[in-house]
């Protein structure tokens, strides 16, 4: 029965299928993450029942910190921004994820323990590095498409930062509609697992919406701090990730 779920790879063959016939190019990419997704579930499934025993708070840190570093790796491959793109995307996924858990822990939402901060540190960083890769093309978009009336404004002598800020606003914007769109659709089309999985479990109903409801908000504030911090981190770079190529 556990094995069931590799009937659902007919899925994933059909997408290889229409992308290969459409000319989209991104075959390798769904095959290989695919896979990849896979078997890091399946580690993960066996990593956990060991992660969850962590008693000393600094253990944890480390654990954070590796998602960190994992989803700037990916970021850097994702939405490269030349020989800065680690170091940009590290700072953002950091102090994003960081402002949000130093708050909720304050708060007192979230507590120091391994079965509440894994988990919710891996959302808050999983959708940091969505929002990251979401605004950094989008604003390399907006500048490639905008350009002339970039170099004009720099020409009159407007400071970087400024002639590019109408640019940096459309990626910040365009970066958090996923996360507007699951806000307003929660509990008529989107349902949220944690809920589901609670409620399941014998939680009271409150107690369940309770804790959705402070996971979706913290999401919220993770978006938009991932999406502006992308844009203030990478806009000295922007111009040599795009045109630095020959």
């Amino acid at each position: 029965m556990q094995y069931s779920f590799l009937a659902s790879y007919a899925l994933i063959i059909f997408a290889l299928w229409y992308s290969r016939k459409e000319h989209f190019g991104l075959e390798k990419q769904i095959l290989t993450n695919s896979i990849l997704a896979m078997l890091q579930l399946g580690l993960l499934g066996y990593a956990l029942v060991y992660l969850f025993k962590i008693s000393h708070p600094s253990l944890l840190f480390f654990v954070l910190l590796g998602m960190v570093l994992f989803g700037a790796y990916t970021a850097k491959k994702r939405s490269p921004l030349g020989d800065h793109s680690f170091r940009i995307a590290f700072y953002t996924l950091g102090a994003s994820s960081g402002i949000v858990f130093a708050s909720m822990m304050a708060f007192g939402v979230i507590h120091m323990v391994p079965h509440e901060m894994i988990p919710v540190g891996g959302m808050i960083i999983g959708n940091a590095l969505n929002v990251y890769t979401q605004s950094i093309e989008r604003f390399k978009g907006e500048v490639k498409n905008t350009i002339e009336t970039i170099e004009g404004m720099i020409a009159l002598g407007s400071p970087l930062k400024e002639a590019l800020s109408f640019a940096a606003k459309a990626s910040v914007k365009a970066a958090m509609i996923p996360t507007l769109n699951m806000l307003q659709t929660v509990g008529i089309i989107h349902i949220p697992g944690i809920t589901t999985g609670m409620l399941l479990a014998g939680a009271n109903p409150l107690k369940a919406v309770s804790y959705q409801l402070a996971i979706m908000y913290m999401m919220v504030a993770v978006s938009l701090l991932a999406a502006a911090f992308s844009v203030l981190f990478s806009y000295r770079y922007i111009f040599t990730s795009l045109f630095s190529k020959p």
